[in-house]
């Protein structure tokens, strides 16, 4: 079992502005004793795919957070120890991650957001599951993918309200 684990979301998680969202997710991932280089690659697609989905918002991003997200994405994430000895599987996990995102976007810029584009959403804790399961195996992955989900902090009835707002 992951004892370490904390059951807490990040979303719920106190979180101060010396403590930005990335670091929370770090220390959140530290609980499952993965080695560094695994961490460090599930960080660096974190923060490319909140900067990816700020650029479609048309949310503000800052020239560092922009230049910071090129350099991990083209060169520190494809040298990076831990994808590039585990690509082969975390490629097609990756790549169900995007479409999953696209869809859910998709569906919601339509008006049709629901709990099912709320669930595909959350792609990124699919990559974490299959993190865990290469680097301890399927039953340990098994034993503590309810601490994983328990990473995903938003919640269906605010998403749901983001877009009855909207």
């Amino acid at each position: 079992m992951c004892e370490n684990a904390r059951t807490e979301s990040l979303a719920s998680s106190s979180q101060t502005p010396a403590q930005p969202m990335t670091q929370l997710l770090t220390q959140h991932l530290q609980a499952f004793n993965l080695p560094p280089s695994a961490t460090a690659w599930l960080v660096m697609l974190w923060d490319a795919i909140q900067l990816f989905d700020d650029v479609a918002d048309a949310d503000p991003i800052t020239r560092d957070d922009l230049d910071t997200v090129i350099w991990a994405t083209l060169v520190a994430m494809p040298s990076n120890p831990f994808f590039a000895h585990n690509a082969a599987v975390l490629l097609p996990v990756v790549g169900a991650m995007i479409l999953k995102w696209q869809a859910s976007d998709k569906v919601e810029r339509a008006g049709h957001a629901s709990a099912q584009s709320y669930m595909w959403r959350a792609g990124f804790y699919d990559v974490v599951l299959m993190v865990v399961q290469l680097v301890h195996g399927a039953r340990y992955a098994a034993d503590n993918a309810h601490f994983v989900l328990g990473l995903y902090g938003e919640r269906l009835n605010d998403y749901l309200g983001e877009f009855q707002n909207a």
